[in-house]
């Protein structure tokens, strides 16, 4: 607790002085107390953080990190973000910033920045990888919102850290990409690498089960799937999936699946693959 709360309970300063002296209350930080024992759990040390930072305090940076469960962080200062410059105080590390109130959230009875303004501390205080497996694990857990960091780099365009996100976010999974859009890129990609162009949308019957394969090659028996995240991120979908891509090998063709990073990451590679998996027609196409 706080001394403001404890005078606020009604006990005088000499009464909190008292209960400090025989042990009853424990000093995390200035002016911030454990009550009755000196063991504090993390989020209790987050909290005590947090209330000696003041007003408009709040967790922020690698410790918001580690509470969202994005980063481990066993530093021994705890990082907040206040909204006004204050002295430096023992254990803590501030940051100066007022920050909107589509930034900061209530988690576990602590203040603090929300998992997209959290992303986008750290990519201003921790080298890139590090923000990178920040993004990887949010995506994993599903607390990161695409869209809320798209409007904190528009928010903040000359802020330390935001290129680096910026191009992250540019060579990573696109969570908004439709199918339509990613069949467009596929088949500007193969017509580019001039490999054969597929049948497309074709629905296929394989004992009594229809379906829709997004791009076909009938002579190679290739089955081409285009993942984009917005169709196939649900349990249901993942399960599917499977389902399907046995059905085809069963019935004789070959599945595969494309996805947007690897359209945009690593097309060298994968024109390599196709080009192995069509054979014959691309050396024809070539020619």
């Amino acid at each position: 607790m706080s001394r403001a709360e404890l005078l606020g309970l009604g006990l005088s300063s000499r009464s909190v002085d008292y209960r400090l002296s025989c042990g009853r209350l424990h000093l995390l930080y200035r002016g911030v107390y454990a009550v009755g024992h000196r063991v504090v759990a993390p989020a209790g040390i987050r909290l005590a953080a947090v209330l000696a930072g003041g007003p408009g305090a709040v967790l922020s940076h690698r410790a918001a990190a580690a509470l969202w469960g994005l980063r481990p962080d066993s530093r021994p200062k705890v990082e907040i973000t206040v909204p006004r410059s204050r002295r430096p105080r023992a254990g803590l590390e501030q940051h100066q910033a007022v920050l909107a109130d589509d930034e900061v959230v209530i988690v576990r009875h602590v203040p603090v920045t929300t998992v997209a303004r959290t992303i986008l501390d750290l990519a201003a205080v921790v080298p890139r990888h590090h923000v990178e497996k920040a993004l990887k694990e949010a995506e994993f857990l599903r607390v990161l919102d695409r869209q809320a960091v798209e409007t904190l780099l528009d928010r903040y365009p000359r802020r330390k850290g935001t290129p680096t996100l910026r191009t992250l976010l540019d060579d990573g999974v696109d969570m908004r990409v439709t199918r339509s859009k990613l069949e467009r890129r596929f088949l500007a990609f193969l017509t580019s690498a001039v490999l054969p162009q597929p049948e497309t949308n074709v629905t296929l019957e394989l004992n009594g089960t229809t379906f829709e394969i997004d791009c076909l090659w009938r002579e190679q028996r290739i089955a081409l799937e285009l993942d984009s995240r917005s169709a196939h991120d649900t349990a249901t979908a993942f399960e599917g999936d499977r389902k399907r891509d046995r059905a085809l090998s069963v019935a004789g063709w070959r599945p595969i699946r494309v996805t947007w990073r690897q359209l945009h990451g690593d097309r060298d590679e994968l024109e390599a693959d196709l080009r192995a998996l069509l054979g014959s027609s691309s050396s024809l196409s070539r020619a």
